[in-house]
Order: structure tokens, then C-alpha cells, then sequence
């Protein structure tokens, strides 16, 4: 197996191209309200969105390429997208030369992980060596370069260090999965997921430090751009592992176990730290909810498998009237600061995205299905930004303190910092839930 050709990683260099351009994020204007939508927090949830799909998308396609699954190339394909997505906006602000420049370095740096795939596949265990020594060096080279490239801002050790985490965690997630230990693979998974969010917030913090004139003199590490980051974080990664559960259950995977497991643990992540705010209660009312919102899709993935079309459509009207109830509830929940015709629309988008991804990959258009699931990925971000408004507009004195940034010291957040509006923003929701399980019970549909 030589797949060499079609494997490209998005790069995190592109974050220091993307600031030389005003325009590739929105302007704001400032004042003294805290907002999640400003040039700079902009900045950062665009960069999370990409680097975040690129770990998903290459654990995705070094798994694919193991297995040898007939969805292995359109898998390459979305991960040369996503590569794509950040070339060509380097292009437009640089030139066609530095975009392509910009995919030859990572070309070059992707081929140690293929090296390492073909090196497992063949058991030569002495050119798995040599991928990781390659690796090894690339990081050191790799992290001068950021040094440099952000005056400084950033520095080369921690980065280094990173930069093997991430690594550690794609190597991680690979062996797992050969060695058949699905759990720890789709835990290396969200790992890499998180830590990439991590990067985001700390090259943002960077490049908005060096060029304070083209994000408007706003920061990309407020409490509010915080609690964006982390609701598109667990949003996106639920959205993710739900295509690639939705994925296995229709092939009868040895990993479907491992990856259902994983999309539980996203939503437990939630209900835990609401649980921990105000209480069990709250914090199952959550549970209940969301799982009930999960379960819709598994019974649309069991009638597909049992070709039961009066099923499937049972499946998709359940999503239909989930869509609108839990749409009000936000309305009433927010105040009205998040409108309830907006989210339903949103939330049905997300509904089409998967069952639709779904159902191009149960048919065999491979190509269309992760097309759909990039889009699904990404529309995740636009909820996040839509929610996040809403709760910063209902509660602005929880948002309205500017943290000090010392993010471009080193380049990566310390995971309880990077959480820590988080437990403000489910706090919010919970209250919200805690009213609605006065209302409503909602109970787990078809849990595998």
C-alpha cells in the first residue's frame, strides 16, 4: 500500500499568513459591550475550525488507509481540502508562488506520517524509526521558523513540544487502531482535537500581538471569545465522531463499539460540568436531551440497515420536532437573544448535513459524503458563534472582563485556562435546562 500522493495535512503556518490580511476576517466595531464576534476572536475560531478538521481528517484517513477501506481516497480528498481551503487564502493575500510553497512544505512534512503508515503496513520496523526521527527533526526546524516568523511572540521550545504532542497523539491514534485497541485510538482522537483548539488560541494571540492594525486592536483571548471557542470545540468534535459512528454502524466496524463510546464521552463532557455547576439534576436533564437528539440518528442508521423506509422517515420526524421544541426552548432560555426561527434553521441544517453524509456514504459516493461531513463540520462554528452571542448579550457582566494575554509566550493554553469559560457558558445553558426539565422528560432513543 503506497498512498503517498493524495496525503496532505493542513498546515499550522497558515496562521501566521492569514494576518497580513484584514479582509479574511470580519471587522468589528469596538466598544465596551464583550462580543464573540470580533477580528481577532474571528481570527481564532477560523483557525480552530481548520487545524481541528485537519487532526479529525487525518486520523480519519490514516485509519482508512490501515483498514483499506473503499472510502480511503475521498477521505485524502477531504483532508486535501481542508489543505486547500488555507492555500488558496495564502495565495490571495501572498501570490500563487506562496501558495504553493505553503503545500509543498507540508507535502513534505506529511510524507513522514504516510512513511510511517507504509512502514506499519510492510512491518519494517526500522523505516517506522527513521518516519518518527524525520518527524523529530521536522518539529525542531518547524518550531524556529514560528519563532522567527512571529518576532519572537512565539517560542521555539514550547512549540517544539507541541508540535510533538501533536504527533504523539496522530502516531497515537494510528497504532491503536492497528493494534485493535479502539478505545485508546478514539481517545488519542479527541485528544488531538482538543490540543489543536489549544494551537489556535495561541498562534491567534500571536499574530493578533504582532499586527494589532489588522484585527482592529481587539484580542483574540477574551472570556467571551472563550466561551465561543469551547461551544465550537464540543460542537464540531460532536458533529465529527457522529458521522464517523453513524459511518461504522451502517459497515458493522470492529471499531463502531469504541466510536459510539467516544460520541457518549463528548456529551458526557457536558453534562459533567453542568452536573458540577447546579447539580445531578441539571446535569441529567442535559444528558437526557442531547442523547435523545443523538438516538434520532441511530434509528435512522438501524432503518437504513433494515431498509425500513417508514423508519427512516419515524427517524427524520423526530429530528423535525426536536428541531423545533429545543429552537423555543434556547428562544425562552436566551431571553430572546437567540431567536428561534434561527436556530431551527440552523439545527435542521445540521440534521441534513449528517443524514445526508450519511446516506452518500451508505450509497458509495464516498467523495459526497465527506464533503457533507465537512460542511456539517464547519456549519458547527456558525451555531457556536450564534449561541455563544446570545448567552454573552443575556449575561455581558460574565463576559465583560478582557484577560490579559500571554499566549504568545509560548503558543498553547493550559487545558484548565482553556476550559475555564466554558463552565460559565454550560452553567448558562444548564439554568435554561433545568427550567425545561420541569417540561419535558426526554429519554435515550435505541442507545446501541
Amino acid at each position: 500500500m503506497n498512498w503517498k500522493k493524495g496525503f496532505i495535512i493542513a498546515p499550522l503556518s497558515a496562521t501566521l499568513l492569514f494576518s497580513a490580511n484584514g479582509g479574511l476576517v470580519n471587522a468589528a466595531s469596538m466598544d465596551s459591550s464583550p462580543a464573540v464576534e470580533t477580528a481577532a476572536v474571528d481570527l481564532r475560531a477560523d483557525l480552530g475550525h481548520l487545524l481541528s478538521e485537519h487532526a479529525f481528517l487525518a486520523i480519519e484517513a490514516m485509519r482508512n488507509g490501515a483498514a483499506g477501506s473503499e472510502d480511503f481516497e475521498a477521505s485524502v480528498g477531504a483532508l486535501k481540502a481542508n489543505t486547500e481551503d488555507l492555500s488558496a487564502a495564502i495565495a490571495s493575500v501572498y501570490g500563487d508562488e506562496a501558495g504553493q510553497s505553503f503545500n509543498d512544505m507540508w507535502s513534505a512534512h506529511i510524507g513522514y506520517f504516510v512513511d510511517y503508515v507504509n512502514a506499519t503496513a510492510e512491518g519494517d520496523k526500522e523505516a517506522k524509526q527513521a518516519a518518527l526521527d524525520e518527524l523529530s527533526q521536522y518539529r525542531k526546524d518547524f518550531s524556529k521558523f514560528l519563532e522567527t516568523a512571529t518576532g519572537e511572540r512565539l517560542e521555539a521550545g514550547s512549540l517544539a513540544e507541541g508540535l510533538q504532542m501533536h504527533v504523539n497523539q496522530l502516531i497515537g491514534a494510528f497504532d491503536s487502531y492497528v493494534a485493535e485497541d479502539y478505545q485508546k485510538a478514539y481517545e488519542h482522537e479527541r485528544e488531538a482535537i482538543s490540543h489543536m483548539h489549544m494551537v489556535a488560541k495561541g498562534l491567534s494571540a500571536a499574530i493578533v500581538d504582532q499586527f494589532p492594525d489588522k484585527f482592529n486592536d481587539t484580542m483574540a483571548v477574551t472570556p467571551a471569545g472563550d466561551l465561543r471557542a469551547d461551544l465550537s470545540y464540543l460542537l464540531s468534535e460532536h458533529a465529527g465522531l457522529a458521522v464517523v459512528a453513524m459511518q461504522n454502524g451502517i459497515e458493522g466496524t470492529p471499531d463502531f463499539e469504541a466510536s459510539t463510546k467516544a460520541l457518549s464521552a463528548n456529551t458526557e463532557d457536558l453534562s459533567a460540568a453542568i452536573a458540577s455547576v447546579y447539580g445531578d439534576e441539571a446535569g441529567q436533564a442535559f444528558q437526557d436531551m442531547w442523547s435523545e437528539h443523538i438516538g434520532y440518528f441511530v434509528d435512522y442508521v438501524n432503518a437504513t440497515a433494515e431498509e425500513n423506509e417508514d423508519a427512516k422517515q419515524e427517524a427524520l420526524d423526530n429530528l423535525a420536532m426536536y428541531k423545533e421544541n429545543f429552537s423555543k426552548f434556547i428562544e425562552e432560555a436566551t431571553g430572546g437573544q437567540v431567536e428561534a426561527s434561527a436556530l431551527a434553521e440552523g439545527l435542521q441544517m445540521h440534521a441534513d448535513q449528517l443524514i445526508g453524509s450519511f446516506d452518500s456514504y451508505a450509497a458509495g459516493t464516498y467523495d459526497e459524503a465527506f464533503s457533507q461531513a465537512r460542511e456539517g463540520y464547519g456549519h458547527m462554528y456558525t451555531a457556536a458563534k450564534l449561541l455563544s452571542s446570545g448567552i454573552v448579550a443575556q449575561f455581558p457582566d460574565k463576559f465583560a472582563s478582557e484577560m490579559p494575554s500571554e499566549m504568545p509566550q509560548t503558543g498553547y493554553a493550559p487545558a484548565d485556562e482553556n476550559n475555564m469559560m466554558l463552565w460559565w457558558t454550560l452553567g448558562a445553558i444548564a439554568l435554561a435546562l433545568a427550567a425545561l426539565a420541569a417540561i419535558r422528560k426526554f429519554k435515550l432513543g435505541n442507545e446501541e
